[in-house]
């Protein structure tokens, strides 16, 4: 171990990053990688579901990355899914294995699976948003037992933007979660379902007064969706929303995630409906 790093690691500091290296990468679409990274011996993220990171790369800068593995298969790895949208995240895509990288974190608050229990679950995901439910769908699903029905409500642009492919195979294959893709606009050969991810939910017909959604995905869907499950009287308190794209540094002193008197990185990222309903920054 270097001086370099034996420092860094002995370092208790909220800003100083963490080395993890990077020891697979698989590319799920144009746009977003998947990356399998592990932390120096004796190290764990120690993360929820719903959690971030920031994400360094020496001499480019860092950005805030949902965590998109079970806590349960952390063990000193954990996996990112991350969309190619700048010079950090074009700097993570020409990264391959063995490379290092910089991580701080995890920070937040994800969501509060142990109110989950007992309850039935519906997860409904847009796009990336896949990424950050990912890691708290195989948290439930590792312990079934615990909660009542549970279902994915999936969309994406195109087939081809499908994030996880193998994991959606292996839910869908499974008999204790309902699956539910849909595509805005089919190619050859797609014979599932087509339209915005709304009309899925339909599809759903669980108890209301005790089910529990969940929903990630980009700002247009939240208030379609919201509306929706409102409507079919899920109580605003067992919506649960993400809000990562606020985030910046990640310990509430930039003030880039402030949603009027919220910060998203402290009290966040993960906030209920009745939390933000009335928060114009939130929704808007």
């Amino acid at each position: 171990m270097t001086t370099l790093l034996r420092e860094t690691l002995d370092h208790s500091s909220i800003y100083m990053p963490t080395p993890a290296r990077i020891v697979a990468v698989e590319q799920f679409t144009e746009l977003e990688k998947w990356f399998h990274l592990e932390l120096p011996s004796g190290f764990t993220i120690a993360h929820q579901p719903g959690q971030f990171v920031e994400v360094s790369v020496l001499g480019i800068g860092e950005a805030p990355i949902s965590i998109c593995s079970s806590p349960a298969r952390s063990n000193g790895a954990f996996e990112l899914c991350v969309r190619r949208v700048g010079k950090l995240t074009e700097a993570l895509h020409r990264l391959e294995p063995g490379s290092m990288i910089g991580v701080r974190g995890p920070f937040g608050h994800g969501f509060p699976i142990d109110r989950f229990q007992g309850k039935d679950i519906v997860f409904v995901a847009g796009g990336l948003g896949l990424a950050p439910l990912r890691s708290l769908i195989t948290e439930v699903l590792d312990e079934r037992g615990k909660y009542g029905r549970v279902a994915l409500l999936y969309g994406a642009r195109t087939p081809n933007d499908f994030l996880f492919p193998d994991d959606l195979k292996a839910w869908a294959a499974r008999g204790d979660i309902e699956c539910h893709v849909t595509v805005d606009r089919p190619t050859d050969g797609w014979d599932g379902h087509v339209g915005v991810i709304t009309t899925l939910l339909p599809k759903i017909d669980f108890p209301a007064r005790n089910t529990i959604a969940t929903v990630v995905g980009p700002p247009v869907m939240y208030k379609f969706v919201l509306q929706d499950l409102l409507a079919k009287g899920i109580a605003e308190g067992n919506i649960w929303l993400s809000f990562e794209r606020q985030m910046k540094c990640g310990v509430g002193k930039c003030g880039h995630c402030q949603m009027h008197h919220i910060y998203t990185c402290q009290t966040g990222p993960v906030l209920s409906y009745a939390e933000v309903k009335d928060l114009e920054e939130a929704l808007s």
